[in-house]
């Protein structure tokens, strides 16, 4: 049986994504009741970082502990990625002792490399292109308050970075419109946009007036103008993104109800403002917390051989 890998959400169809995402659903109502299924009992998991993280980590180990298996902190101290050891070697080597890999670093084409020498599956829990896990976590969200995943509308303020474009992957199977709104120059990867495009359920589009991209949308999403290693370009990033901070008065301009979304961490005062991650509307911790649910569901998806 060939291995399943997690390295974008282009990498499935429809019926898969579905399936790990009521994977996730069933499994979070299971461990809320006391009942929890551990179908990956005595497995490892090693998460290798070269980024730092909260969510990530935590919710990785803890889930792995939920499925009856355990997890192994790497960092590119022990390893020395694709510089003291090459790639295909460190594949190879994890492969003989662990039942799985998942990796958080920069540049994706090392998560392909590792994938493509690793006999063990590979779950690309973040690089500079894509952030797959994080909109799994947030369609479970919108799943669970109620909004149809092929008939939604989701605004998007700010830059066009890893995030915005996963979500951008997530329209080639579900009947998003997305809208991006964005200053000149920060546009998400045109890449992204052309495999997206293809054949695609939803759509996407590029709107420099964030007040007309949130016209009817019923979830509005924002993140930070300044991701992990631009910290030197903050202070023109700030200039730039003026007028796109997600505040009351902007968010006014969505449909009624709309969700307020961020996958943290935010800058606070920056690009959304305490009365709105903190407001009634906000899901902000309900997406936090599916970081768990629906990395468990695609945990399960690529490593229980039994599924």
């Amino acid at each position: 049986m060939a291995k399943t890998d997690f390295l974008t959400l282009l990498d499935y169809g429809r019926v898969d994504l579905d399936r790990m995402l009521r994977s996730a659903k069933d499994m979070k109502q299971a461990q809320r009741a006391g009942e929890g299924p551990q179908p990956l009992k005595g497995q490892v998991l090693g998460v290798i970082f070269h980024k730092p993280s909260l969510r990530t980590r935590i919710s990785f180990e803890v889930g792995m502990a939920q499925l009856g298996g355990t997890s192994l902190y790497i960092t590119d101290q022990e390893i020395g990625f694709g510089k003291r050891e090459a790639i295909k070697d460190i594949g190879q080597v994890l492969s003989r002792f662990l039942d799985g890999i998942m990796i958080r670093t920069f540049a994706h084409d090392n998560v392909e490399k590792l994938a493509a020498a690793a006999s063990a599956p590979v779950v690309n829990g973040l690089t500079d292109w894509t952030h797959p896990c994080q909109i799994m976590a947030d369609m479970l969200t919108i799943q669970e308050k109620g909004l149809d995943l092929d008939a939604l509308t989701v605004t998007y303020i700010g830059d066009g970075n890893n995030v915005t474009n996963s979500w951008i992957h997530a329209t080639k199977n579900f009947g998003i419109d997305l809208r991006v709104a964005c200053p000149p120059g920060y546009e998400p990867s045109e890449k992204s946009m052309a495999l997206a495009a293809e054949g695609a359920r939803g759509k996407v589009s590029i709107v420099r007036d964030p007040r007309e991209a949130l016209i009817g949308a019923q979830v509005v999403y924002a993140d930070t103008w300044t991701s992990m290693g631009q910290e030197a370009e903050a202070a023109k990033r700030r200039q730039d993104f003026a007028g796109y901070q997600l505040n009351n008065k902007l968010l006014g301009c969505a449909a009624d109800g709309a969700l307020v979304m961020h996958c943290l961490p935010a800058h606070r005062g920056e690009e959304i403002t305490d009365e709105v991650i903190d407001g009634p509307q906000s899901v902000v911790y309900d997406q936090a917390e599916n970081r768990l649910h629906a990395q468990k569901g695609i945990l399960v998806f690529c490593m229980d051989s039994a599924r």
